[in-house]
């Protein structure tokens, strides 16, 4: 071995010890299970949200600025509705001067006011609310949407949230500014009372935050105007960054059903869910744990329930084991029990559906249909739908003396919907716009069981074009309307309703309802169309044939005109027949 042979071997040894002593000195010194356990905390769902306040409806700036709005107008009025008012809601967007992308939103309502004591949580605690625990329909569930809002404003430009409210005319206006400490899920807050002229009750709230306002569709001026259509009974000032003043009145000044707050539906109900139920009930005995934990269960059908079960009635429900408790859920499935109570919840109704299609949608026919409620996962919910098609003078009238004329109204409205252009082309899709609890969503369209519904639906057999795998085609708006005690979204951003078999049915069922009256309605408007063309052949071209058998058999006057009627007579008869 040279020397220089020495030099390229020795390093080689040297190299392959000290690589060895590091990985053992990595050994050595690596994160211990006991170091790692220390690293350990807990996540406040403040921290949570602020890393992925994309799952709440923040993820750009446009989105932001309409979630926010959307967040305060769902409370709004759910606060006026419970306190018996008839909402009159002012929303105003203000740009800065100094940075267009930074906006300050104001939403104003005449409601009852919030507590003093209570308005730090709401605005400054995420997952604090009244609605989540209970079974009846509101436009908020989650107990998150306005203090994110507020928390979005916070991180965008570090502003608090400002809040005037006030309770009766009596008590004292207060304002606050309230900071959600993230770390702690907590607000931070300052308080004073202030003078509130000419505001008996009604709570007002201020959010600076960064944003981009836009026109069109997914706009906040879309959003509002959809909520007129399907809140009839609320009155909305709309004053955007320029300006410009929109009013939308209200189209009635009957309030909503008031509704009531109910126990769960036992058919549905997860056997999970069952369990933890036996374990937390007060009762004594399984019998009375069913007709006191659910709707609908009376003394007859919790015996019959048990007995299918093989359960003793007067068993205790916290000793009953798994099997039994898996026997139960199967008992109670295969019971028929009454369908759940219509007081917890506040459809729109059919009347007003097509009231308010017709307040915004100039179209040739319109018609709607409520389902009866129905239950998924013990929760009942409602389906609606309206359906606006076909614009104005398409489909032309018959008389009572049989004559087939266009009237002079369909003549102005088809005129004043060739202006305004409110529905799609003959060769465009028709429009979806899909409501849950009275709230239009106007984002994720394609992941929404609406749209699922909608498109799996054979339009075509309705006399509509249906490519595959898409919405018809045609001069139609389709409203879809889902209201329930707990409507299960796709996330918290509210955007979307997850694919549950049981909706899934319900809006196929009450599409194919609509479809039908649709259907009837186009092939009816076909034929009036195919005979008004028969019609003007024969006004067209009988008094040609008069002429030239006048001419041929030298006919007089009086003659030709009297065989043009008799032919038209004998050509109207054999058409009808």
């Amino acid at each position: 071995m040279t020397r220089g042979q020495g030099r390229l071997y020795e390093p080689d040894s040297d190299d392959s010890g000290s690589k060895k002593q590091k990985a053992a000195k990595r050994r050595a010194g690596g994160v211990t299970a006991e170091r790692m356990a220390k690293a350990q905390r807990e996540i406040s769902v403040s921290e949570f949200f602020t890393k992925n306040r994309h799952l709440l409806g923040f993820d750009s700036p446009r989105k932001a600025l309409l979630t926010a709005i959307k967040e305060a107008v769902d409370n709004s009025l759910d606060a006026c509705e419970e306190g018996g008012i008839r909402p009159e809601l002012e929303i105003k967007i203000r740009r800065d001067p100094k940075n267009e992308h930074i906006y300050t939103i104001s939403i104003e309502d005449n409601g009852p006011g919030i507590v003093r004591g209570q308005v730090p949580n709401i605005f400054g605690k995420l997952l604090y609310g009244s609605k989540f625990h209970r079974l009846r329909q509101s436009r908020g569930q989650q107990g998150i949407g306005i203090s994110a809002a507020g928390m979005y404003g916070q991180l965008t430009t570090g502003k608090p949230v400002k809040i005037w409210s006030r309770t009766s005319r009596r008590a004292t206006p207060h304002s606050f500014e309230v900071r959600i400490n993230t770390a702690k899920n907590k607000p931070e807050f300052t308080e004073k009372a202030i003078d509130w002229d000419g505001k008996a009750h009604g709570t007002r709230v201020e959010i600076t935050l960064e944003g981009e306002y836009r026109r069109g569709q997914r706009s906040i001026a879309e959003f509002l105007k959809l909520c007129a259509v399907a809140n009839p009974h609320v009155k909305i000032t709309f004053v955007d960054p320029d300006d410009n003043t929109v009013v939308y009145e209200a189209g009635t000044k009957e309030m909503p059903a008031e509704t009531d707050e109910i126990k769960p539906h036992p058919h549905g109900v997860e056997l999970g869910i069952l369990m933890k139920m036996l374990q937390d009930t007060p009762e004594k005995w399984v019998k009375l744990f069913l007709q006191r934990e659910f709707s609908r269960v009376g003394p007859k059908v919790s015996e019959e329930i048990c007995r299918q079960a093989g359960i003793s009635d007067r068993a205790h429900p916290r000793r009953i084991a798994r099997q039994e408790v898996s026997a139960l859920k199967k008992s109670i499935d295969n019971t028929k029990i009454m369908a759940p109570p219509t007081s917890c919840i506040a459809p729109i109704g059919e009347a007003q559906i097509i009231a308010g299609l017709k307040k915004e949608v100039e179209a040739d026919f319109y018609i709607a249909n409520s389902r009866s409620p129905v239950v998924y996962r013990g929760h009942p919910f409602l389906v609606e739908v309206g359906i606006a098609y076909g614009r104005p003078g398409d489909t032309l009238e018959l008389s009572e003396s049989g004559k087939i004329f266009e009237s002079e109204d369909k003549k102005k409205r088809r005129k004043k919907a060739a202006e305004e252009n409110l529905l799609a082309d003959a060769d465009e899709p028709a429009r979806l716009i899909r409501f849950a609890n009275r709230v239009p969503l106007l984002y994720q369209q394609s992941a929404c069981a609406i749209t699922k519904a909608a498109i799996a639906t054979n339009w075509r057999a309705y006399g509509m074009t249906q490519p595959r795998g898409t919405m018809p085609i045609g001069p139609m708006v389709l409203f879809v309307h889902i209201a329930s005690v707990w409507v299960p979204f796709t996330s918290e951003s509210k955007e979307a309703i997850a694919s549950y078999d049981e909706i899934i049915k319900e809006l196929k069922l009450c599409l194919q309802d609509c479809g039908r009256k649709l259907g009837a309605h186009i092939r009816k408007g076909k034929k009036l169309a195919s005979e008004h063309k028969k019609r003007e052949y024969i006004t067209t071209y009988i008094p040609h044939i008069g002429q030239a058998l006048q001419e041929i058999l030298e006919l007089s006057d009086g003659q030709t005109q009297k065989t043009v009627k008799n032919l038209t007579t004998v050509l109207e008869k054999s058409r009808k027949m």
